[in-house]
Formats: C-alpha cells, structure tokens, sequence
C-alpha cells in the first residue's frame, strides 16, 4: 500500500530510502489523480522489497510541491538515492510509471 508522505516526512522516507521510490503528487479533487491512484497501489503492493511508492498531497504540503516544481497533477517522481531519476506527468499508463523504476 503506498503510504502518505508529508513535508516533515519526506527526507526519511524519500531522499534516506536505500530503494528507489516512485512520488505521486496528487490531490483529493483531482479526477485523473483518483483515476491513477488503484495503479499506484498495485506497483506498491509488486515492488514492495524492491522499491517504495508515496503519495504526496500537494494541498497539504504546498512547499514539497514547489520545491520538485509540480504545477500539474497527478505527477509521478522516480528517486534513487536521493536524486530525481524520471518524471511523468498527467495519466500515463502503468508500464510508463514501470518503466521509471
């Protein structure tokens, strides 16, 4: 299951993470958002071990958003040690989102 990440949390649990992370920028009004999210939850539950899948809502924690320059949602950011690796923007199918990792 993709966990929520926040402001407070995002270091721990994205730029700390020793596997790579995929970061859906979302928000609960947003159609497409609601439309990706049962993607994002089954590349959750198959990569588990192998890399880690957030969710951040960018109502709650506007100064992630700005900071990774997010003007349009759903976005879906790939980490790996820290670092953006990949970006998709808008809804994309679940091999694009695959394919970042």
């Amino acid at each position: 299951m993709a966990m929520e990440v926040t402001e407070a949390t995002f270091q721990q649990e994205v730029a700390q993470s020793p596997i790579p992370v995929l970061v859906d920028f979302w928000a609960p009004w947003c159609g497409p958002c609601r439309m990706l999210a049962p993607v994002m939850e089954q590349l959750a539950d198959e990569q588990e071990g192998k890399a880690k899948v957030v969710k951040v809502n960018v109502d709650d924690n506007p100064e992630l958003a700005k900071q990774f320059q997010v003007y349009s949602i759903p976005t879906v950011i790939a980490f790996k040690n820290g670092q953006e690796t990949g970006r998709s923007v808008g809804l994309v199918p679940k091999a694009n989102l695959t394919a970042l990792l």
